[in-house]
């Protein structure tokens, strides 16, 4: 055993006597004994000497890359790695890459606190955006434009005091969904439960006001220990009287899509009776979607696995078409009688409600991303289509060209079900990635104008849900970001 160690040592010396980078460096750095130190004594001296975290990996740095050991340029020695079991205080390629990113996030917070004027585009400020639209060097349409994108570069984050009945609850459950309904007053909420399951709630954000941050819970003991795999708000007896929720089955329980009355919380209407809740047996369901158009009134959609169901509600009339993919994104027109899903394939379609069941000509368009789209949404001229997929790519399409006319760089998804957030009456795009970070773009040119640190530490199990509104608390709010991570709510509003 001795003797194949000793051989073993003689194999590594011979290698980096071979190495040109060894030889160029050897005689400058022997009286270092760090530095020339072999990789098999480095592995043994883990214990006694860490390596640096601010450091990146050997791929960046001169020193060439061994595999299975990784390089720190400052301390100038090489650290084993080691597999990802359960030994004590392990060094592997996941937990240097999660200490360097948690050194970014926190060097990027303590600069958001210590810069309070940021610059969203290079020679824009308030004073030379001023002077420019004096001079008629903007338009009004351009000059609001880049105020606005001048205010989003300037918002400032700040806690927001949840006040419940239950303020014991609000400590230990973890927010996993926020969803604001359309005149963004109420906010629905998916909460992980500590002793396991799912507690849902609607925050009222009429009190969301600086500079005192104040909002009220409202709860419903309402558990479910089901997945949500998607979730809407519903307008059947009003809007957003109801919320519609796509729940995984479990065990001997099958799925279903479950209508929730708002009312059940907190009454917006007054005079107004708590509804019933009303439940359909969809199995499988991937995402879910309401419509608003006339033609398909009292009508929600679920999209299942090689599926698409629209069901009414008040005649439980079903309609059913067949895909060749699991339809994970889905979005009713307004105007157009049309349905637009986004599948696990990559492929967006558009079916036409006219058509009964699978008949011929139901698909009315069709786009391909490359990977599982995760979010479609159609804009306000229904000219247009935004949606992000799995690869972390955001494209603008064109419906009467079915062309791509612009992309947002910069989003980053792997593997994760991620929403999108289209504001065209403020010009941004909003998106979570799957690193914890929330980017804001530019919704005219995909200039990237702003990335949001998460205030917690990065995790896949803690990636912050978030809500932007041009009026948030109601008509006489103000524009400004909600986000929600692990116990805490934050706004970022325009000061």
């Amino acid at each position: 055993m001795h003797k194949n160690h000793r051989q073993n040592r003689r194999r590594v010396r011979r290698g980096h006597q071979q190495n040109p980078w060894f030889r160029q460096h050897g005689s400058d750095e022997r009286c270092n004994t760090a530095a020339q130190q072999s990789p098999q004594d480095s592995g043994r001296a883990d214990d006694d000497e860490a390596p640096s975290t601010s450091s990146g990996t050997a791929g960046s740095s001169s020193a060439p890359d061994l595999p299975g050991y990784y390089f720190d340029p400052e301390k100038k020695r090489y650290f084993r790695l080691l597999p990802g079991h359960n030994n004590c205080n392990p060094l592997t390629k996941e937990s240097i890459r999660h200490k360097e990113m948690e050194s970014k996030r926190l060097q990027l917070l303590e600069e958001e606190d210590k810069q309070k004027k940021k610059i969203a585009r290079m020679g824009f400020n308030a004073s030379s955006l001023l002077q420019k639209n004096k001079l008629g060097f903007l338009n009004a349409t351009s000059y609001c434009r880049l105020a606005h994108e001048l205010r989003v570069s300037c918002m400032q984050r700040k806690k927001v005091q949840i006040q419940s009945s239950d303020p014991s609850a609000l400590a230990s459950d973890r927010f996993n969904l926020i969803l604001a309904d359309t005149n963004s007053d109420r906010l629905f909420t998916v909460n992980d439960v500590k002793v396991g399951g799912s507690k849902y709630g609607i925050i009222s954000l009429r009190g969301l006001k600086t500079p005192s941050l104040k909002v009220h819970m409202h709860e419903n003991l309402y558990f479910t220990n089901r997945k949500v795999n998607s979730v809407c708000w519903a307008s059947l007896n009003h809007l957003d009287s109801h919320i519609l929720l796509c729940l995984m089955g479990i065990a001997e329980t099958p799925g279903c899509a479950t209508l929730l009355p708002a009312s059940l919380f907190v009454s917006s209407h007054p005079g107004e009776r708590p509804g019933m809740l009303c439940s359909f047996r969809i199995p499988g369901a991937w995402s879910c979607a309401w419509s608003l158009n006339i033609q398909a009134n009292n009508c929600f959609s679920t999209g299942l696995s090689r599926r698409v169901l629209v069901t009414n509600v008040v005649t439980g009339h079903r309609q059913s078409f067949g895909t060749s993919s699991d339809v994970l994104a889905q979005q009713f027109a307004l105007m157009a009688p049309l349905l637009f899903n986004g599948c696990r394939s990559g492929e967006i379609f558009a079916i036409d409600l006219r058509c009964r069941n699978q008949g011929k000509g139901w698909k009315a368009t069709r786009l391909f991303h490359d990977s599982a789209v995760t979010s479609v949404q159609i804009l306000q001229e229904e000219q247009n289509l935004m949606a992000s997929d799995m690869a972390g790519t955001i494209k603008l399409w064109d419906l009467r060209t079915t062309k791509c006319i612009r992309q947002y760089e910069g989003h980053v998804n792997e593997y994760a079900y991620l929403p999108l957030h289209v504001h065209e009456e403020e010009g941004i795009v909003v998106a979570v990635g799957q690193d914890c970070y929330t980017r804001i773009w530019s919704f005219h040119d995909a200039c990237l104008l702003r990335t949001i640190p998460s205030p917690h530490p990065t995790s896949k199990s803690d990636i912050p849900s978030v809500a932007f509104s041009s009026r948030l608390g109601g008509f006489r709010g103000a524009p400004g970001l909600l986000m929600a991570v692990q116990q805490d709510l934050y706004c970022f509003s325009y000061s």
